[in-house]
């Protein structure tokens, strides 16, 4: 039977803050030899490009591509794959697929004009990207529902082209992912993985082209390469491991909000749970719904592990405090399972994704709520947000002059250029308002 040891605090006692901090804190870069091992693999993958592909394949991934022809998967066999799916699988991913899509289409940028008083117009041209790279993990780590989230919105933002990265340990092709590819309009696949994988959408080979975007889940290698072809590609963000804050007023079933801690810290033992509540009797109740529970998961080791370690039931003063705490801690799932949360977010500032009332459970927003799972973590809620529709597209500033308005902005950007001793700057400034 796994031990759960989950650390109590109380936000009243003198060092709880530091206490949260070190709660908080997590190391989520690279060591060195990681490091310098992705450092490897790009500099290989630019220079021999395929061949090096096929290499990495059979050395990690212990499968051997005939020739670079076979890196891609034809798209008849993603059609295969959602065929052959049992009917409530289909379902289920076809559910899911449109609640996504119709979150999405709410996201989606506009391009907008307005004229000044001289007849000047000025605006804002959005565009979708080109072409977008998604890494999906692949072997029985995979997770079709990150296909939908990552795919799904690109292709509402007007994406021409979704590229599909995936590995396929000893040959093995994940059905799911393949379904949820065709399901959510993915272009093209290739059966690679990997830091290789990364430095192959940055910087193309062959057969694989090269992207504007990599977006998508993987591991230290994955996210270490995403990080160093980062300014020659964009992408989506370097994510830690999965969080959950739970913030409730003691009105809830206890084991309804231990599941919820259990949902995310089964995914890692660096993932992190934790509860804030004002009621020190309930946080007793969670705790003893953990202990009852957790016997009876399948992945209770690592649940074990994931609370006595980064998990924690902490007391606050009053929701109030609550919402202070959890600003502070900006986790990427926030759950307000309190009577009236629509009065409570209004205090919240920092979140990924904010859970609201007694029946809004976490793992719905994980497959088919609609909005985006792919979240800021490790205290990056405090200046990013969720994955969108807007992630896919670029802004252009439109600036189009009258006579009489470049006369006038003329004569002012000559003075100031003169002023930063820029005279090209000047000279081309006023030429127009002569």
């Amino acid at each position: 039977m796994s031990e759960v040891m989950i650390n109590r605090l109380d936000a009243a006692d003198g060092d709880f803050q530091d206490k949260l901090d070190k709660l908080l804190s997590y190391d989520a870069s690279s060591d060195e030899a990681v490091h310098q091992r992705v450092l490897e693999i790009i500099g290989r993958i630019r220079r021999e490009g395929d061949g090096a592909l096929l290499e990495y394949t059979q050395r990690f991934d212990q499968y051997q591509l005939a020739g670079a022809a076979d890196l891609e998967l034809p798209k008849a066999r993603l059609q295969q794959a959602w065929d052959n799916l049992p009917n409530d699988l289909a379902e289920g991913l076809q559910f899911a697929a449109e609640r996504i899509r119709t979150y999405a289409e709410q996201q989606k940028l506009q391009s907008w004009r307005f004229e000044d008083a001289d007849g000047n117009v000025l605006g804002q041209q959005v565009t979708p990207l080109d072409r977008v790279g998604l890494y999906v993990p692949g072997g029985k780590a995979a997770y079709p529902s990150s296909v939908l989230m990552n795919a799904i919105p690109a292709k509402v933002a007007g994406v021409p082209e979704v590229i599909m990265v995936t590995p396929t340990p000893l040959g093995e092709v994940n059905e799911l992912v393949l379904a949820a590819a065709h399901l959510a309009g993915v272009d093209r696949v290739y059966r690679v993985g990997g830091a290789q994988a990364v430095a192959a959408l940055a910087y193309g080979t062959a057969s694989i082209p090269r992207v504007d975007k990599i977006v998508g889940p993987g591991n230290i290698y994955v996210a270490t390469a995403k990080k160093l072809v980062f300014g020659q590609v964009g992408i989506d963000m370097v994510a830690g491991p999965s969080e959950i804050l739970v913030i409730c007023d003691g009105g809830t079933d206890p084991d309804w909000i231990a599941a919820d801690l259990f949902s995310q810290a089964e995914h890692d033992e660096d993932a992190q749970a934790i509860l804030l509540s004002p009621d020190a009797a309930f946080l007793d109740k969670v705790e003893a719904s953990i202990r009852r529970m957790l016997p009876e998961m399948e992945r209770a080791a690592v649940i074990a592990k994931s609370l006595s370690d980064r998990g924690a039931l902490i007391k606050v003063r009053d929701l109030a405090q609550a919402a202070d705490v959890a600003n502070h801690i900006a986790p990427e799932h926030l759950e307000l399972s309190v009577a009236d949360p629509d009065e409570l977010v209004k205090s919240i500032r920092n979140a990924g994704a904010i859970f609201m009332g007694r029946y809004t459970a976490e793992a719905l927003g994980d497959y088919c709520a609609g909005p985006n799972h792919v979240l800021p973590t490790a205290r990056t809620a405090r200046f990013s947000s969720p994955l969108g529709v807007y992630d896919f597209q670029k802004r252009s500033s439109l600036i189009n002059c009258s006579a009489a308005g470049s006369a006038k902005l003329g004569r002012v950007a000559d003075l100031l250029a003169r002023g930063e001793g820029l005279g090209a700057h000047a000279l081309s400034a006023r030429y127009r308002g002569r």
